[in-house]
């Protein structure tokens, strides 16, 4: 869920909310010098694993990692790293979640090329 998304999903429960996650996180944190965003990806994929209970966000961040030129092999690298630190159970979730997102990556990409591939054959 993108941040935009997030706004969205809680604009009628609780709006400050939303916006407090993007104005800090996103606003002020991710927009830090320092860190590149690819950097940040990695940081934010083994924060999210390790923690182990936050699957959607994992989801989001992995497929912002593939956006900023993550590859595969280093966001599942960076996963199995956890193993280590968090637990089998926290990577093994980590990786459930990364083969969903690149799965879904895959069939977007698949869509995306057969959309391209069609002629208009209207005349």
């Amino acid at each position: 869920m993108s941040g935009e998304r997030v706004v969205e999903a809680l604009a009628d429960i609780s709006p400050d909310l939303g916006r407090y996650i993007v104005e800090f996180g996103f606003g002020d944190v991710y927009s830090r010098p320092g860190l590149t965003l690819r950097e940040r990806e990695i940081a934010t994929i083994a924060a999210l694993t390790a923690l182990g209970n936050a699957v959607p966000q994992l989801k989001v961040h992995i497929a912002a990692g593939l956006n900023v030129g993550l590859t595969r092999h280093e966001i599942t690298e960076t996963i199995l790293q956890m193993a280590l630190y968090a637990g089998f159970p926290a990577a093994l979730n980590g990786m459930f979640a990364a083969k969903d997102v690149f799965a879904a990556h895959d069939a977007e990409e698949t869509g995306e090329a057969a959309g391209s591939m069609r002629r208009d054959t209207s005349n």
